[in-house]
């Protein structure tokens, strides 16, 4: 059994995630289900980031301390986590008490081996973003982040040697081309940031108290992004002192990083140079994923256009929205939502490709042959292309997902649906129903679709495990290994199938 790692960026708990922030977390959820489908040992974890100036201001203008804000924020993304379904192993926090401990101990390790020091700084800092910047990188005088104003900031700061690894992560990046995926990402990071030559990074500020405190200096708080980005090693068990915990001998490195496109800088610079100064392997890869907009506009609380993820699940059920978010992301681009493209991925593609399959097929069983399910060896001329669309589809699934075209693997497993949808338009059993010499065939073409369904219903529960279930169940099969996707004809004889239920309703305009 293969081991598998994966993380998602940890939510910042500044307000509540909307469904673009949410898109990332069910991207791993698929992942992470679907490399346990395979019989992988999966780690999947996620959580909270919750220090910081923009916290602590936060906090100030709602008039509570900011640990009540944050854990009234932490709340509120563990339940939209959980209602969108997502099966990680681990969600943290990163004001736990461990965590911080340890954070202090990374912190007095590199200033102890010399890679950190004290000094002034003055620039200019963008507080949503807990980002420093040039002036030769402000877009119209703005944030190249967000956009937003930046305001010149001056104080006494501990530096990160990060110009004294610039080479070695530049070698690094070129020698492991699939570190950082997609290319274009990996181009923007090499490009913009690296070849240039890294600057020493401000790591300390004195000016805000929310934060894990310097060990050695307790007027400096720890720069946000050292806190957050080492809760991937600490909360599994990592020790500054070689004693580490049973969980981070068995995971670490990591597998995948799955990480916005706005905070790519901060893992695949930063981050990398932070695990080679504490010798330490890095991340096997780190996906930069794009944003998911509304109606063509980056979503925010200004413009008026934030969409819940829990208010989405209310409305059309947890698998439309997975779905959606799965399906409709493209791998590199930023995808596009909207209210009127949902309801027609719900319709044309969940309700009529997959589960008006399933209806009817359930129906004909019913209809033809009291809901009782046989295996003949009728053949019909239709079987061999039909079975090899089929069973192709594991492989194929499997070469998407290795290479992280989750839109495309899905694709794949519908191939099962849609082409099970033209076997019946191609053998017609209503037609063979109605002639009493051809029961065996006709009973041989309705145990080929219900197989079909099977590994169909095997292949899409990454992405929708509701669904997924609920057609098993209907069909009356317990064969859901995936093993068992290698043949055809693994659904037991005999079976007697249970009563058919509406996978997903059709939405009549609004």
């Amino acid at each position: 059994m293969d081991k598998f790692y994966i993380t998602t960026a940890i939510a910042y708990t500044s307000s509540k995630p909307h469904i673009g922030n949410t898109y990332e977390v069910i991207l791993a959820d698929a992942i992470a289900r679907y490399k346990r489908l395979q019989g992988n040992d999966v780690y999947f974890q996620t959580g909270t980031d919750e220090h910081g100036e923009k916290i602590e201001q936060k906090a100030k203008s709602a008039g509570i301390e900011p640990q009540k804000y944050v854990d009234s924020v932490a709340d509120q993304i563990k339940d939209i986590w959980d209602c969108v379904n997502t099966s990680y192993d681990k969600f943290v926090r990163t004001t736990d008490k461990k965590h911080v401990k340890k954070v202090q101990d990374i912190f007095q390790k590199f200033y102890d081996n010399g890679d950190i020091y004290l000094g002034e700084y003055e620039g200019l800092y963008c507080t949503p973003c807990e980002s420093f910047w040039t002036e030769s990188q402000l877009v119209d005088g703005k944030c190249p982040d967000c956009g937003r104003d930046v305001e010149l900031k001056k104080e006494e700061a501990y530096f990160f040697k990060m110009s004294k690894y610039s080479k070695w992560l530049e070698d690094y990046i070129n020698n492991h081309p699939n570190f950082i995926e997609p290319e274009s990402r990996k181009n923007e990071i090499m490009n913009n940031f690296i070849k240039p030559g890294l600057q020493d990074l401000c790591v300390s500020r004195t000016s805000f108290d929310w934060g894990v405190k310097v060990p050695f200096n307790d007027k400096h708080v720890v720069y946000v992004w050292i806190d957050a980005l080492s809760n991937y090693i600490t909360f599994l068990g990592y020790d500054v002192n070689g004693k580490n915990e049973s969980n981070f001998e068995k995971y670490w490195p990591c597998d995948l990083h799955i990480i916005g496109k706005d905070i790519l800088r901060f893992h695949t610079i930063y981050w990398p140079i932070m695990l080679h100064c504490l010798g330490l392997e890095l991340p096997k890869k780190i996906f930069g994923h794009p944003w998911l907009l509304f109606n063509e506009d980056k979503m925010s609380k200004s413009k008026g256009n934030i969409v819940y993820a829990d208010d989405l699940v209310k409305e059309y059920g947890v698998d439309s929205i997975r779905y959606y978010c799965l399906h409709e992301m493209p791998f590199a681009q930023d995808g596009n939502f909207s209210i009127d493209l949902l309801e027609s991925s719900i319709n044309s593609d969940l309700a009529n490709k997959l589960g008006n399959l399933v209806n009817r097929t359930i129906g004909m069983i019913n209809k033809y042959n009291d809901g009782v399910v046989v295996k003949t060896n009728a053949k019909t001329k239709f079987d061999d292309d039909f079975i090899k669309t089929v069973l192709s589809a594991n492989d194929k699934v499997n070469e998407k997902m290795d290479n992280l075209r989750i839109s495309d693997a899905i694709d794949e497993v519908f191939e099962i649906f849609i082409r099970s949808n033209k076997y019946i338009d191609e053998t017609m059993p209503w037609v063979l129903a109605k002639d009493s010499n051809k029961k065996d065939e006709l009973n041989h073409v309705l145990y080929n679709l219900f197989e079909a369904i099977r590994h169909g219903a095997i292949l899409i529960s990454p992405f929708l495990p509701e669904t997924s279930e609920k057609i098993l169940y209907q069909i009356n099969s317990n064969d859901k290994d995936y093993e068992s996707l290698k043949e055809f004809g693994v659904y037991k004889t005999n079976t007697k199938v249970n009563s058919a239920e509406v996978l997903f309703k059709r939405i009549e305009n609004k």
